[in-house]
C-alpha cells in the first residue's frame, strides 16, 4: 500500500511538472491536466499490476519471448520487402508496411507465447508441475487408520506433511504407562510407517515448530497459517477452531459420511437390532458403515433381524442416523378400502 501510495504521488506530480514545464502561464489550466493524466497512469500501472498477478511467471516470460520472437520475424520479412520493385518504387508505403507487420507478428508471438508456453521441454526447462497444496496431519487422523485407507486406493497422492510436534506427541502417546493410549500410539506410528511403503505417497517431516505457542492444535494452526496448508483431521474441535480462523480443513469424517449410500424414507430394510434406544420400545441397530438406525417398537426384538422401514434421516456434522419402524407394523397402519356391494 505504501508502495503504491508513493507511486500514485511520483505519477500526479511527475504530470503536473511536466505539464507546467510544457505550458506558459497564459495556459495555466493544462497544469492540473497534466496533474490528473498522471494520476490517470498511476490508477492504469496498478491496475496492470493486478491482473499481471493472476499469471504465472512462465505465462509471462513466455508472452514476452514469444512477443520478441515475432518482432524480429516481422523485421525479417520488412527486410525483404526491400528487394521488391514496387515497394521501392512507393516508399511511402513502407511504413506502413512495417507497422502492419510488426502488430501482426508481435501479435501472434505474445498470444502464442504465453499459451505454448507449457508445451515447451527442452534441456529439463520443460512445463512446471504447479506445486501441490501442503497438506498436514494432525494426531488424530494417524492414529484413526482411516487415511492410510485412502491414500492406498489412490485419491490422495503426493507429499503428506507430519509436523515434529505431532511425532513426538504419537511417540509421547506410545510410551504411555496406560495400556489404551499407548496400543494407541503405537497404532499410529504403525500407520505412518505402512504410509511411508505407499507408491505415491511421501511423508514429509515438518521441523518447523512454535515454542511459544502451546497445545499440539494450536500449533498445527499456526503452520497451517504460515505455510497456507491444508489440514487432515478427524477432531470435530480442531475443524472448527480451524474454520473459524480461515483455515483449509479435510475431515475424514465428512469423506466417510459423503460416501455413505443414500436412504430414502419408504426404502426398507434388514437389519440386526443390537440394543434398545433411549425411549421407551426403540431398538438401536447399525449398517456395516457405522450409521446408526433407530428402530421404533423393535426393544423386544433385541438380538433378532427383522425388516425395517426408514421413515427419515437426520444428518447431522457427528454423522447420519436413520428413524425407521418395524415393517410389519407400518403396513398394518395402512388404511384398507372399503367394497361396496352391487
Amino acid at each position: 500500500m505504501i508502495i503504491r501510495m508513493i507511486l500514485i504521488a511520483a505519477c500526479s506530480i511527475s504530470g503536473f511538472f511536466i505539464a507546467y514545464l510544457t505550458y506558459p502561464p497564459s495556459q495555466w489550466w493544462a497544469w492540473p491536466v497534466g496533474f490528473i493524466i498522471g494520476l490517470a497512469i498511476a490508477f492504469f500501472v496498478i491496475k496492470m499490476e493486478q491482473d499481471i498477478r493472476k499469471f504465472s511467471l512462465r505465462i509471462i516470460l513466455g508472452g514476452v519471448v514469444g512477443c520478441v520472437v515475432g518482432l524480429i520475424i516481422a523485421f525479417l520479412l520488412a527486410y525483404g520487402l526491400n528487394f521488391v520493385s514496387n515497394i521501392k518504387q512507393n516508399q511511402e508505403v513502407v511504413p506502413w508496411i512495417y507497422a502492419l507487420l510488426t502488430g501482426i507478428m508481435g501479435y501472434l508471438g505474445l498470444v502464442l507465447g504465453s499459451k505454448k508456453i507449457e508445451e515447451f521441454n527442452i534441456f529439463g526447462f520443460g512445463q512446471a508441475k504447479e506445486p501441490d497444496e501442503a497438506r498436514v496431519l494432525d494426531t488424530s487422523v494417524i492414529i484413526d487408520g482411516r487415511i492410510a485407507d485412502v491414500c492406498d486406493t489412490g485419491f490422495i497422492e503426493g507429499t503428506l506433511v507430519v509436523p515434529r510436534f505431532v511425532l513426538d506427541e504419537l511417540q509421547y502417546i506410545a510410551d504411555s504407562s496406560d495400556s489404551l493410549k499407548r496400543s494407541r500410539g503405537r497404532r499410529g506410528l504403525d500407520i505412518l510407517n505402512r504410509m511411508q511403503k505407499m507408491a505415491g505417497i511421501t511423508i514429509e517431516i515438518g521441523e518447523q515448530d512454535f515454542p511459544k505457542i502451546k497445545g499440539v492444535d494450536a500449533k498445527l494452526v499456526a503452520l497451517a497459517r504460515k505455510t497456507n496448508a491444508k489440514i487432515l483431521t478427524n477432531d470435530f474441535n480442531l475443524n472448527k477452531v480451524a474454520e473459524l480462523q480461515g483455515i483449509k480443513i479435510l475431515n475424514v469424517n465428512e469423506l466417510a459420511n459423503a460416501l455413505k449410500p443414500v436412504v430414502l424414507p419408504g426404502e426398507t430394510m434388514t437389519v440386526k437390532i443390537i440394543k434398545e434406544g433411549k425411549e421407551p420400545g426403540q431398538g438401536v441397530a447399525y449398517l456395516d458403515d457405522g450409521t446408526m438406525i433407530i428402530v421404533d417398537n423393535a426393544q423386544k426384538f433385541q438380538s433378532s433381524v427383522v425388516d425395517v422401514l426408514v421413515t427419515s434421516v437426520l444428518q447431522t456434522t457427528a454423522g447420519r442416523m436413520i428413524f425407521s419402524e418395524m415393517k410389519s407394523l407400518a403396513v398394518d397402519k395402512k388404511p384398507f378400502a372399503l367394497s361396496s356391494k352391487s
